[in-house]
């Protein structure tokens, strides 16, 4: 780098840290963007920050790529060098920014790990003899049948159920909160582990799970139930939340064909998050879920 531009980087990372006031976590992120960048500027004798375009900063996250960096990755460095260029652009020390436009390459989205529908039926035949296999399988019901995210389902309060309606109400990412259908097997299993519940739970708390200490149960502790059960009942591949409700998304999408409705009941801000599951057309549901979902029917005795 030029004598006359070898403090430009030395001021930035003065800049986040007291004007921006950004965590060290983030100070050496953007220093190891930063640094990868340089380095790509030496091997293509580019000797000043001033000198840097945006065909150069193509190559660079070409090249990154081919280095096998992820394109999340690749976009977070892209951040980085727009940021820094933001700064020099704001001390009149450069006229351009050469990462503005530039886009880092998409990098394919592996599908979710599923069950089908006759794994998910073995998974649910939990023997419940005592309060831990009661809530045990609650908790798999109701994330199979709603589609939880493991952080919605430990922070369900008891007050959150409407047995009236059916229904639940979940706050997810964002705060944002929705109100999903309850499938009659999910009831089922809720009204067995309600009926042990007061056995574990303290008696001031209001969590619908309880740990076997009679607080709030844990992320890690469903977890940790989830894949015990799927050892103990020879389900193949690990049994893990995500997976329960990547299957949900899976089989209400097969059974409808309505990408909307799923992102709804997912609590999906973009339905691209939803398009992981398919590249089926548009079409109009939520009523069908009762038809749609294999599990929101009891069977008759």
């Amino acid at each position: 780098m030029n004598h006359a531009e070898s403090h430009w980087l030395e001021d930035f990372f003065r800049y986040l840290a007291t004007e921006r006031q950004l965590s060290v976590h983030t100070q050496k992120n953007y220093q190891r963007d930063l640094d990868a960048l340089q380095t790509f500027m030496d091997e293509s004798h580019i000797h000043a920050w001033s000198a840097l375009d945006a065909a150069a900063v193509r190559q660079f996250a070409a090249r990154q790529h081919r280095k096998g960096q992820s394109g999340a990755s690749i976009q977070r460095t892209l951040s980085a060098v727009r940021t820094f260029y933001k700064f020099l652009s704001r001390e009149q020390l450069v006229e351009h920014n050469p990462a503005l436009g530039v886009q880092a390459p998409k990098s394919p989205r592996k599908l979710p790990q599923t069950l089908d529908v006759d794994q998910i039926d073995g998974l649910m035949e939990i023997p419940v003899t005592d309060p831990i296999s009661a809530r045990d399988k609650a908790m798999m019901e109701l994330i199979y049948s709603s589609g939880l995210r493991v952080s919605e389902l430990v922070s369900l309060d008891l007050s959150d159920l409407d047995y009236h309606d059916a229904s639940l109400v979940v706050t997810g990412k964002g705060n944002k909160s929705r109100m999903l259908p309850i499938g009659g097997k999910a009831l089922e299993a809720l009204d067995r582990w309600l009926r042990y519940r007061d056995q574990m739970a303290s008696y001031i708390e209001s969590a619908l799970f309880v740990s076997n200490r009679g607080n709030r149960i844990s992320v890690r502790s469903v977890e940790q139930r989830m894949e015990y059960w799927g050892k103990r009942l020879g389900v193949e591949g690990q049994v893990y939340p995500h997976r329960l409700r990547h299957s949900f998304a899976s089989h209400m999408l097969e059974s409808s064909g309505d990408l909307r409705a799923v992102q709804e009941l997912l609590g999906h801000s973009d339905i691209s998050t939803t398009q992981i599951y398919t590249h089926l057309d548009f079409q109009h549901l939520m009523d069908v879920y009762e038809k749609a979902h294999p599990r929101a029917h009891k069977k008759d005795d």
